[in-house]
């Protein structure tokens, strides 16, 4: 588990108890669209409330952070994660406050919702167990995920959940990952930080076996490997090359250096 995505648990678990022993909190701390320009604190503490009533709310969401928080968070780096996951939750705020006003909102789904979105953008034919038992490619899922959401939004078939703080979640993580993408200098930045790996440190890269790999980065290697198998090692970018050297083996025939 990567740093934030531990605290951002610890966090919502804590925020839970408290909720437990002092219901009244929820009131405070919930957002309530009519009430958010005199409580605007409200547009971020929402997004670590949840069902008291009940443990689904609160153990889907931290599942769900969980199981795609941590690539996304190693793959963007703790501080754009945390960004990433802020202003989803505040795009979802935004977009119940404009499309669902007399609906008050509790949960991180709006934020984990972008987490998701980031991680079928990362990896798009990553398989995800759809709803726990259909096995599909996450960029399917997320499209899936969001015809749900709005159909279910417009047509009030929600039952209590906050279909369009869902969409927002999605809105904004993609609103905020195409301008990370566009902005100007992003490419200089990251070949000045990634560390060059020499296309030597490569050449073994036939005998990495996926199947050792640890299943959070066994998708991303596979995929690394097929990209060299269809156009060269030399079609890599840094940050590839680099993820990729932690598993290739060294070469035998090359004495360790002390």
């Amino acid at each position: 588990m990567t740093p934030w995505v531990q605290r951002l648990i610890i966090a919502n678990v804590l925020m839970f108890f408290v909720e437990m022993t002092a219901p009244g909190i929820i009131n405070a701390l919930a957002l309530q669209p009519r009430f958010v320009v005199t409580e605007p604190w409200t547009l971020v503490t929402y997004m670590f409330l949840h069902d008291p009533r009940g443990i689904s709310h609160i153990l889907f969401n931290m599942f769900a952070l969980y199981m795609f928080g941590s690539r996304v968070e190693e793959r963007m780096g703790g501080s754009r994660f945390l960004t990433l996951y802020f202003v989803s939750g505040l795009a979802g705020a935004l977009l119940s406050i404009l499309l669902a006003p007399r609906s008050a909102v509790i949960g991180a789904s709006g934020a984990i919702f972008g987490i998701m979105l980031a991680f079928a953008r990362f990896w798009p034919n990553a398989q995800i167990l759809f709803f726990f038992f259909l096995p599909l490619q996450a960029r399917f899922a997320v499209m899936i995920m969001a015809a749900m959401q709005l159909y279910s939004g417009i047509y009030g078939l929600g039952g209590g959940v906050a279909n369009f703080c869902h969409l927002g979640g999605f809105v904004g993580a993609w609103f905020y990952l195409v301008y990370l993408d566009r902005r100007a200098g992003t490419r200089r930045f990251r070949a000045q930080t990634v560390a060059p790996v020499a296309r030597q440190e490569l050449l073994n890269w036939k005998r990495v076996d996926a199947s050792k790999v640890h299943e959070v980065n066994r998708d991303e290697v596979n995929r690394i490997l097929d990209k060299i198998s269809a156009t060269g090692i030399a079609s890599l970018t840094a940050q590839e090359r680099l993820f990729l050297s932690n598993f290739v083996p060294p070469d035998d025939r090359v004495p360790p250096v002390s």
